[in-house]
């Protein structure tokens, strides 16, 4: 008889696999001028559409940070091809994409792929995980609609997850024991992403939200069409709200496991992240008519120290320099 397995121990397996392929190496030596304004273009990218982003991974050192703003700004140019309405036919551009962006010669007038093939090979990261990513994107195409949590889970994980275990080949991780935490926290940071945004994804007729979940709260479709604010739904959110918690919790420990000099900037995204849950909750779980957000204070307080120990983050041990960086980051336009 077989036996079933959990949504982590199942997509924790993905993990592993995954990370057994290689990065695909480049043919050619890339020129460092073009290299240099491959990665101002997707630090562009990253300042102009995440502050949260922005901020957390101005935390990192130097080559690290333009790094993983290439992953982004691969992650953002991903996930706009789906949702733009003018491309007639999204899933066409979205394959054109996976060449361009993961060929081992990428055109130089593609600055994203550009950034985004030298920062992979530079570091490592195994292509399965962008793939795995990019197929995750391309369900939004088709699949608006998920039954259970354990389905939301694989989704989760494939436009999340992956993107943390890219980022841990760029910061640098003890080991494979760090894998399981990774993906958590992913699961984590995605649910606060639907949580927040189930206003917006419902205007453009999409709904992340597990189907059966809803129904054993006594919610359907049309009461998201209503968009009121019910015992019902507080109920629900309350629910949701306490697992994604639970997910951050049980993540917290993978962040010891990262290379020193980028532990604060993953602690951060995820107390950033999680204060989002807070917001919701201030806000009578209204995500209907305003979308959670915190302001440059409230995201000062809740930046967490080096090293991963409880607040106050002004603890840390790398001092005013990167102080300054983080109120530089905050007030800066973006």
């Amino acid at each position: 008889m077989q036996t079933s397995i959990s949504w982590e121990s199942r997509l924790v397996l993905r993990a592993h696999e995954a990370s057994g392929q290689a990065s695909i190496p480049t043919d050619t030596t890339l020129d460092q001028n073009l290299l240099a304004r491959a990665y101002a273009f997707c630090d562009g990218v990253t300042r102009q559409n995440s502050r949260t982003f922005t901020l957390a991974s101005a935390l990192l050192p130097g080559g690290k940070r333009r790094a993983v703003r290439a992953l982004y700004a691969f992650c953002r140019t991903s996930d706009d091809l789906v949702d733009c309405r003018e491309e007639k036919d999204p899933l066409r551009a979205l394959n054109n994409w996976r060449m361009r962006s993961l060929s081992g010669t990428p055109d130089p007038d593609d600055l994203v792929a550009t950034a985004w093939a030298d920062a992979r090979l530079s570091f490592g990261i195994p292509t399965r995980y962008a793939e795995q990513l990019l197929d995750g994107v391309g369900s939004d195409v088709n699949h608006c609609r998920y039954e259970t949590f354990d389905e939301l889970a694989s989704y989760c994980y494939s436009v999340a997850s992956t993107v943390g275990l890219m980022s841990m080949h760029i910061i640098g991780y003890r080991g494979p024991e760090a894998i399981p935490y990774a993906v958590k926290l992913g699961v984590a940071l995605q649910l606060t992403n639907i949580l927040r945004d189930v206003g917006e994804d419902w205007a453009n007729g999409r709904l992340y939200l597990p189907q059966d979940e809803m129904r054993s709260f006594g919610l359907s479709e049309s009461d998201l069409e209503a968009g009121q604010v019910t015992p019902q739904w507080r109920k629900f959110m309350r629910f949701q709200i306490e697992r994604a918690r639970r997910l951050y919790a049980e993540a917290w420990p993978g962040i010891a496991m990262l290379n020193r000099d980028g532990r604060f900037s993953i602690a951060a995204a995820a107390d950033l992240y999680e204060a989002i849950l807070d917001d919701i909750q201030v806000h009578d779980y209204d995500v209907f008519s305003r979308r959670a957000h915190l302001g440059a204070l409230g995201k000062l307080r809740q930046l967490p120290p080096s090293g991963c120990a409880p607040r106050p983050w002004m603890k840390s041990p790398y001092g005013t320099t990167i102080d300054r960086r983080l109120i530089a980051c905050l007030l800066h336009p973006l």
